[in-house]
Order: structure tokens, then sequence, then C-alpha cells
């Protein structure tokens, strides 16, 4: 039966109740409604609202439901219209007009407020905890591979040589500010709205600091028109989530080209690749670029709640039915990424050797030897113009920096002397760079030391 059927005089259309149930994606939320339910059963009791005989009742008419929910004893039905109704439903039927009291001075809208908070609360924390490993992992990558150097690019460009250490401390950083933000949704979504009513709270005398103490969240919203119809949380979370999956995409980009015969500066285990149907020799960056297309969803799943929730009157609204798919979406993609990603990026080979070659090309130490003259005396703009020609010479020549002879050098500029080829050294050009934030070997391993005492 509906919780509504007391104002109408049919039943519901089978085709509007199917439009209308929520069952399909809320019943993922049982454990936090029995968790709720039990908490305001016991607020009720404590509070003499209920005998507490009743409250003791329903409580453990609650904690048998689960039960037997999580060992497939009680199926959950798929037309009952969302989860807040089979559970009472189920509830009334084994305790009869005891059950019937569990929604005293309760709402369904600010019960499902409840539920998707103590859920989204859980996912956050594991979420955090899938980032905190990926985040260990590179670490341990950045470390081993601390003096391997690489170009650097810009423009995809190849710019200043750096290490593939420095490089993947990059990502690390991005990650650290994607816990931070999910730290900051965890935290405005750990308000507890039960009590808030339907929207203008209750005549019952409650005690909210109860509910809000057994469920351990840390305050109570404290408007009952924001509390049913907040989901700033939702928002922020999928935002927050978003923007996990920019630098994941941004990281699987770099893969897929660091996997391919042009970069070859990696290559995937094969556990986290895949062949060709046609062509024998491929090996395919296929998680990198699954987890590269899922970006899209998650930010689709962000522009959902954010359209369902700008036109929407205070307070609650059938249209933020539509919260719960687009977050749990949000929630389970970004969780499936990461727990494809890290171990891929843990067991990928990497080729120091190639890397290094590829640095050895693109006259990426031409600022190095700008910097030179610089430091011979010469301004610094006269140094960059004497270097580019250095550069067209090079390139007219077939050669490199580090291999024009002297002569030529001196032709463009007599400051140059012995000591530009130890200036120009690539090794030298990465190591000398030991400002706080550069690429240098000893800065990488401080770097890497510094996150993984903040994940600590």
């Amino acid at each position: 039966m509906k919780l509504w059927a007391g104002r109408f005089s049919k039943e519901i259309d089978q085709k509007t109740n199917d439009f209308n149930s929520s069952i399909s994606f809320d019943s993922r939320m049982v454990r936090e409604d029995i968790e709720g339910s039990m908490a305001h059963a016991e607020m009720l009791g404590t509070c003499g609202i209920i005998q507490k005989s009743e409250s003791d009742a329903i409580i453990q008419g609650l904690k048998e439901i689960l039960s037997d929910i999580e060992s497939g004893k009680l199926l959950i039905d798929p037309n009952a219209e969302d989860i807040h109704t089979f559970v009472e439903g189920e509830l009334t039927q084994r305790l009869g007009q005891t059950g019937k009291r569990l929604h005293t001075a309760r709402s369904r809208n600010d019960q499902v407020a409840l539920d998707i908070r103590l859920y989204l609360k859980k996912e956050i924390r594991c979420l955090q905890q899938q980032i905190r490993e990926l985040i260990a992992v590179l670490c341990s990558k950045a470390e081993a591979y601390s003096d391997a150097v690489m170009p650097g690019y810009t423009h995809l460009q190849r710019a200043q040589p750096i290490t593939f250490g420095h490089h993947l401390m990059a990502y690390a950083e991005m990650l650290l500010r994607d816990l931070d933000r999910l730290e900051g949704a965890y935290r405005h979504t750990d308000a507890m709205p039960l009590g808030s009513g339907a929207l203008a709270t209750t005549t019952y005398p409650i005690d909210r600091t109860v509910t809000a103490r057994l469920l351990g969240f840390a305050e109570i919203c404290q408007n009952s028109l924001d509390g049913v119809s907040d989901r700033d949380f939702c928002m922020e979370l999928a935002s927050a989530l978003s923007i996990v999956m920019v630098h994941l995409s941004r990281f699987s980009e770099e893969i897929i080209m660091w996997c391919s015969w042009e970069f070859k500066f990696i290559e995937l285990d094969d556990a986290f690749s895949t062949g060709s149907s046609i062509m024998p020799q491929k090996k395919n960056p296929d998680i990198a670029e699954l987890v590269r297309g899922k970006s899209g969803r998650v930010f689709g799943d962000l522009m959902t709640l954010l359209t369902v929730m700008k036109g929407i009157a205070l307070a609650y609204n059938k249209d933020m039915q539509e919260d719960k798919e687009a977050i749990f979406d949000a929630v389970d993609t970004v969780k499936m990424c990461l727990t494809a990603f890290t171990p891929m990026i843990d067991t990928m080979r990497v080729l120091p050797e190639n890397m290094r070659r590829a640095a050895a090309n693109g006259f990426i130490n031409a600022t190095d030897c700008a910097d030179y003259l610089v430091k011979k005396g010469l301004p610094f703009r006269d140094a960059y113009k004497a270097t580019g020609t250095l550069v067209a010479l090079c390139i007219e020549k077939k050669t490199t920096l580090e291999e024009l002879p002297l002569e030529e050098y001196r032709k463009i500029c007599d400051s140059f002397d012995e000591g530009v080829y130890e200036a120009i050294a690539l090794e030298n050009c990465v190591n000398d760079r030991r400002i706080l934030g550069g690429p240098a070997s000893e800065n990488v391993k401080a770097q890497a030391k510094r996150v993984r005492e903040l994940l600590e």
C-alpha cells in the first residue's frame, strides 16, 4: 500500500507507478534507511513520544529485516514505490500497529535526505582511500625514477628536461587537491536533516541532537526548508568527482601517448591491455582510453544535478528524485576507474632509455645555454638571441648543441668556453634546478616524502 493512499479513491495507473517509482535505484540505500529508522525510533522512545517498549520492538524488527535482506532471506519488492515504503511495509507486517508508529514526527522528505547523506558519507571515505592508494603508487614510482631524464612539454612540443619522477609527482599534487575537495564535500554532507519533517519540522517534542549523535553527524541542518531541499552536497561531490576525472583523463591521455611507438616511454602490463581482432601486432591501452572516455559520463552527471536543482522552488519537489541516479553513477564510475587505473600504473614498465633518447633531441637544453651566457654577464635577451641563432645553426647542420664544436659557439658569441658543455648536459640541466618545486632528483624524493607524510 502507498504511504499516501488515504487521499486517493483508486489505485495509481501501473505505467504511472513505474514512472514514479524509485525502488530500482534507491534500494541500494536500504542499510542507511534502516540505520536512520532505528535512530529515529530510539529518539522517539527516549523523548517519550512512543512507548519505550514500542521503540525497542521497532529497533529489533528493523535489525531483523536488515539481517534477512543481507542474507538473501528477504528480497526487496521491485513493485514497492521506494525503499522507505518497502521497509516500513515489511516492519508493519511483522509488528502490526507498533510498526505503524515508526513514521511519527517524520516525513519521507527528511528521511530520503537523511539516507542519501548517510550513504554518500561512506562513499566519500571509500573514494578518498582509493585516491590515497593511487597517490602512494605515484610516490613509489617517482622515487624509483627520480633521476630518469625525459622531455618536459609545453604545447606538446619538447620544452625543457625534467625527470619522470617529477612528472608523476605533478599528478600526485592534483590528487592531493582532489582529496581536499572530497573532504569539503564530506563536511557539507555531514549535517543531519532528520527532524525537518516535510518542510516545517513537527509539533512533537523530538530531540534532533539524540538522532544526530546516534547516526554520527557532526551537526544538524539549521533550517527545515533547507534541510529537505538541500542537494548542494550532491552537486559539490559530483563537481569534486568531475575534477578527479579531469585529472585521470589527462593522465590517461599521456599514458596513451607514452605507450605508442612514437614515444615508447612506457609499456603497460598485459593484464591492462587488449589486442586487435585483425592486427596481430597491436597492444592497445584500453583501460586508459576507457577512463578518458568515462570522464564525460561523470561530467554529465554533474550537469544533470545542476540542471535538476536550478529551477526548483523551496522546499521538496519530485524532481529531486533525479539526484540519486546521477550521483550514484558518478560515484560508481569514479570508483570503477580508480580500481582499474591504480594497478595499471603500479605494474607499468618504464623505459628510461627511450625517455633519455627523446630528451637528447629537440634542443630542450637551449634555455640552459642562454642562462650560461647570462651568468657570464650578458643580458638575458642577448643571450636568448644568441642561443636561438645556435639552434638554427644546429638544425641546418643536423647536429645538437652538445655536438656543436666550440668554434661554432664562439662565432656567435665570444663569451662561450668549454664550460658550456657542462652547463647543457641534460642531467646537470635537471639537477641544477634545486629550487622548491623543481625537477632535481633530490627534490623529487623530498616531494614524495612530503606527500607520504601528508597521506599519513
